[in-house]
């Protein structure tokens, strides 16, 4: 796997990371998720704040594409529970924008947030 990477023009750098908390509900009325990591040395990053729902006549329903995006999380972590995020270790992709992506510590498998809101993945 690359050490850097560029994606839609925009400027990547791999990092390991251990998770150390999540959250998933709502905020600011949307359904969203997110994933707190720790880098050696003590920094952290969130990733996250996607909205997987959408506005429907009668408020705010669930879409399938965030269901599936909680999924592909768990499956690149090697949990089956979202509870069992935190404490886990993996690669991610970063700037001092964001967390673009998380991939598994040890193999090639990975999920990039937007690339799979916007159905790349």
């Amino acid at each position: 796997m690359n050490q850097d990477m560029s994606v839609d023009g925009v400027y990547y750098s791999l990092k390991n990371a251990k998770i150390i908390s999540t959250f998933l509900g709502k905020e600011h009325g949307c359904f969203t998720f997110w994933i707190n990591i720790e880098y050696s040395g003590g920094s952290g990053q969130g990733a996250g704040g996607i909205c997987l729902d959408d506005v429907g006549d009668s408020g705010r329903v669930g879409n399938a594409r965030g269901m599936e995006l909680l999924n592909k999380i768990m499956d690149v972590v090697g949990v089956t529970a979202w509870e069992d995020l935190p404490g886990k270790y993996v690669r991610v992709y970063w700037n001092h924008n964001g967390i673009g992506s998380i991939w598994n510590i040890l193999e090639d498998n990975g999920v990039w947030f937007d690339q799979f809101i916007r159905g790349g993945q």
